[in-house]
């Protein structure tokens, strides 16, 4: 099934783009599906139509591999493939009802390794047919963009020049995507000693739209002590040097100070958490000793580690919760079983320090792990939603941000016509009439109510009143209020 064109493909206003694609430079929320989790059991059984497109801009379907000779390699045909369960096509599926979300499928995650990556980044000629292979496989399968998640470059049997291999790969795909119109996005390490070795991040920055930041796993049953998986700040228990730089902030600033474009980095939220047993039941504080990894959950069975919908339901059956003040993030215990995770707060928190920073959003790893049958009882998605009740809005009452176009000035109508191909020259309409008296009542986009290719977005101005800017669209494509972009004037009764 596929939607009836709404506008081309090719936007003449590049500066637009990313208005078209329905998100904010600072308004991503990235959404990692871990296409395996179709194959548990009960409230852990996670399908396509589970996922809340509307909670997220970007989504990632995980994941695809990657052959010596530059090819795609479809991991699992029966969940993926329309022979089987189809689980591409019904991922994809949900853009019919969500049309601003962009779909992503991403090669490699750990299990990938490095070995084949280094292998196809090193040989230019391979480098050439993996960035084909994978423009094509995006654009047959419906996606709209890849994502790059190789773990890691020089690292896990890599070699010292991935460091610049990776980046010439990065500027093959940039170049053939570029040609596309698709999205080219990687999920990096968050360690500094792996940046100074992986990547050379002003040389990737130029040629990733996101660079997806997995800001967790800093401590887990490989850990001789219990700590937390995704520390904003550091721990008490951090003492030495190695210690000191195990936390988001650290990762971050690392990034940064190393010439990463801000605009474009993407802070990884876990709704999961490491857990351990510990060696003494009655030291529970962070850096307690452990004997090993904690007991696996219900749905994710895996030892050492719980999904946040795993960890809520031992909350409510009387574990105990501690807020630490440093990390500002939770742990829970019970007996000699001890997790440290997130919640809705501590993402709220981290999502504040992404907005804070100028950053382009935050992600998480992963869908199937938040509470999404809100069997907890706080919602379904609590932390999914508590990260778009700060990012995806201005002050946290759910209100849009300001597109980055347009005139800042109260008094001002900037007008930028969209939904252009850039194969058609003709003139573009250009209104310069003021809006209407009362057009904004509040934050958001609103028609033109005299003119239905005229639309305009509407900013609280912080004194009780709103700055408009207007916007126009192309050709005959007209301003469609339920879908919230240029469409064509017969599939909008009210302006024909």
């Amino acid at each position: 099934m596929q939607m009836k064109k709404m506008f081309s493909t090719n936007i003449v206003v590049m500066l637009f783009a990313i208005y078209i694609k329905g998100v904010e430079p600072s308004q991503v929320v990235g959404c990692y599906y871990g296409s395996w989790a179709g194959y548990r059991t009960g409230n852990g059984c996670f399908q396509p139509e589970n996922i809340n497109a509307s909670l997220c801009t970007h989504m990632f379907y995980s994941f695809v591999g990657i052959t010596s000779n530059g090819g795609i390699r479809i991991l699992d045909e029966w969940n993926d493939l329309p022979s089987g369960k189809d689980f591409f096509g019904r991922f994809n599926m949900l853009k019919t009802t969500h049309p601003n979300v962009k779909t992503l499928v991403a090669v490699g995650g750990w299990n990938e390794g490095s070995v084949t990556f280094s292998m196809v980044a090193n040989d230019a000629s391979l480098r050439a047919a993996f960035a084909k292979n994978a423009a094509n496989f995006v654009l047959q399968y419906g996606f709209d963009g890849f994502d790059i998640d190789w773990e890691y470059p020089a690292s896990r049997g890599g070699a010292a020049s991935d460091y610049e291999a990776y980046a010439l790969m990065l500027k093959e795909l940039r170049s053939v995507f570029d040609h596309h119109g698709l999205l080219l996005t990687a999920a990096v390490h968050s360690g500094p000693s792996y940046i100074d070795t992986s990547y050379n991040v002003k040389e990737i920055s130029q040629y990733l739209d996101l660079i997806n930041i997995m800001t967790y796993d800093y401590h887990g049953s490989w850990d001789s002590t219990a700590g937390h998986n995704a520390p904003l700040y550091k721990s008490s228990a951090d003492i030495t040097a190695a210690d000191l730089v195990l936390n988001v902030d650290a990762s971050i600033q690392h990034w940064l100070q190393n010439g990463a474009v801000a605009e474009k980095l993407v802070l990884g939220v876990g709704t999961y958490g490491h857990s351990f047993t510990l060696s003494d039941s009655s030291n529970t504080a962070i850096g307690a000793a452990v004997s090993g990894p904690g007991i696996a959950g219900p749905y994710t069975q895996e030892s050492g580690s719980l999904g946040y919908n795993e960890v809520c339901l031992n909350i409510n059956a009387g574990w105990n919760v501690v807020w630490d003040d440093n990390i500002l993030a939770p742990y829970a215990y019970s007996g000699n079983q001890w997790v440290g995770f997130d919640n809705a707060e501590s993402a709220k928190i981290k999502a504040e320090y992404a907005r804070d920073l100028g950053l382009a959003g935050v992600f998480i790893w992963s869908l199937e792990t938040d509470d999404f049958t809100g069997s907890c009882g706080d919602g379904k998605f609590p932390i999914l939603t508590a990260l778009n009740a700060v990012v995806r809005t201005s002050d946290g009452n759910n209100e849009a941000t300001t597109p980055s176009v347009g005139s800042t000035d109260s008094t001002a109508t900037a007008t930028t016509t969209i939904g252009s191909d850039s194969s058609d020259t003709s003139p573009q309409s250009s209104s310069t009439t003021s809006p209407p008296t009362q057009l904004c009542s509040s934050v958001g986009y609103v028609r033109d109510p005299n003119d239905c290719q005229i639309f305009y977005y509407c900013q609280s101005n912080g004194l009780n009143g709103f700055t408009n800017h207007k916007f126009q669209c192309f050709g005959d494509l007209v301003y469609d209020v339920t879908l919230n972009l240029c469409n064509y004037k017969d599939q909008v009764p009210e302006c024909n």
